[in-house]
């Protein structure tokens, strides 16, 4: 589904991410781990299009997405979180997903006041099956802004599946959390792996990443160092060495 070939990414004189190939084929969670400065995020921007790869290619459903601006992969299927929350902090819980299920030509064609008007009941009642996978439905008139930083971390991972997508970034949706919100966490993307959702997770707890993913790709200093299944990353000298905390 998502193939990563030679991607390069540099700003300035620094190589963030250096020739990185990387695959997810449909189904799959990879995660994607290395230390602070090893390019995780910004092979993160680099697929969702908020930044543009200085060489090398990204491929999704076999499209070269070079072109593809950050709204049109959206469109295509790609929806992300942020390390850092962006919510519509004036807005509700509630219109905060219902803004996220429409489209920009929605909003063109007038799609988006129908939906408003009550034209698509069913992306209400989508609405209301995401708040109670959030565990959000007693807070859908609460402003985001009002929110505790946990409910804001729901709410963020609540938004980006409200765009249904085919394939889900996911950049360190576990920071900030505490080990029972990290567990929930847990349970929530491993429902999404039932229903045959494509991941790609960014991660420092590894508790979590050895938890819930297929593959794990391990970068240094913009490098790919190592890959393979969660078992054979624990044990790979190389990763110890440079991530895990190992000798």
């Amino acid at each position: 589904m998502l193939e990563l070939k030679a991607v390069s990414r540099t700003f300035g004189g620094v190589q963030a991410v250096d020739g990185l190939e990387l695959s997810v084929a449909k189904g799959q969670i990879v995660g994607l781990i290395g230390p602070n400065g090893s390019g995780k995020s910004t092979t993160v921007n680099l697929i969702s299009g908020l930044f543009a790869v200085t060489s090398g290619e990204i491929h999704f459903e076999n499209r070269n997405l070079k072109a593809v601006p950050t709204h049109q992969r959206l469109q295509l299927g790609i929806a992300r979180t942020f390390q850092n929350i962006r919510l519509f902090g004036q807005l509700t819980v509630w219109q905060n997903l219902w803004v996220a299920q429409n489209s920009p030509e929605d909003r063109a064609r007038g799609g988006f006041f129908a939906r408003w008007l009550g034209g698509r009941a069913g992306g209400r009642e989508e609405i209301a099956q995401l708040l109670e996978f959030s565990m959000l439905a007693h807070k859908r008139d609460e402003l985001a802004a009002n929110l505790s930083f946990g409910e804001q971390r729901r709410l963020e991972l609540a938004r980006a599946l409200a765009a249904k997508p085919k394939l889900l970034l996911l950049d360190e949706p576990a920071a900030g959390m505490n080990s029972e919100e990290i567990g929930q966490l847990r349970d929530r993307i491993l429902q999404l792996r039932s229903r045959g959702m494509t991941i790609l997770l960014v991660e420092h707890v590894m508790e979590l990443v050895m938890g819930v993913t297929d593959r794990i790709a391990v970068l240094n200093f913009g490098q790919k160092i190592a890959e393979g299944t969660p078992a054979g990353i624990q044990n790979d000298p190389v990763v110890k060495k440079a991530y895990l905390g190992g000798a």
